[in-house]
């Protein structure tokens, strides 16, 4: 036989296995002052509690661990289902519409604030090379003759 533990908000309904005479409740920290079969705890704060009933010489003993809260909203396995079913459809068509819209811009240059249009950069004339940056070219190598490597 098996305790039958309720919890709604912060109210547990603990359910004692035996079903005959007076019932007993222990707990610890608060002295349950029920004789019922079902043994109520209004605003538990989460904390482990050792419940125990007894009635005619059997005695039942249960370690309750139950996390509880104020706005808690219990989904059963259907609900979380559709939520995640709807959610990779709408991340799926979100990729989808991403795709086609980018899809047309590839063969386009988009026009930034710093860039030029490539129509006037085909116009210009090569920029004029800095003379004191010019290529030794054979037959010239007397020009650079006085740019010996001195030992330091």
């Amino acid at each position: 036989k098996e305790f039958l533990v309720e919890i709604s908000g912060t109210t547990v309904t603990i359910t004692c296995p035996l079903t005959e005479g007076s019932i007993n409740w222990e707990s610890t920290g608060v002295t349950p002052t029920s004789d019922e079969r079902k043994y109520v705890i209004e605003n538990h704060d989460s904390t482990p509690v050792n419940v125990s009933c007894s009635a005619g010489g059997k005695k039942y003993h249960m370690y309750l661990n139950a996390r509880v809260c104020t706005n808690c909203a219990e989904l059963d396995a259907l609900a979380v289902t559709g939520i995640i079913t709807a959610d990779l459809l709408i991340t799926f068509g979100v990729l989808i519409l991403v795709y086609y819209f980018s899809k047309d811009r590839k063969g386009r240059a988009s026009p930034s604030a710093g860039s030029r249009p490539r129509g006037q950069k085909a116009q210009r004339p090569p920029p004029v090379p800095n003379p004191d940056y010019e290529p030794i070219r054979k037959g010239q190598r007397e020009v650079y003759a006085g740019l010996e490597s001195r030992g330091f």
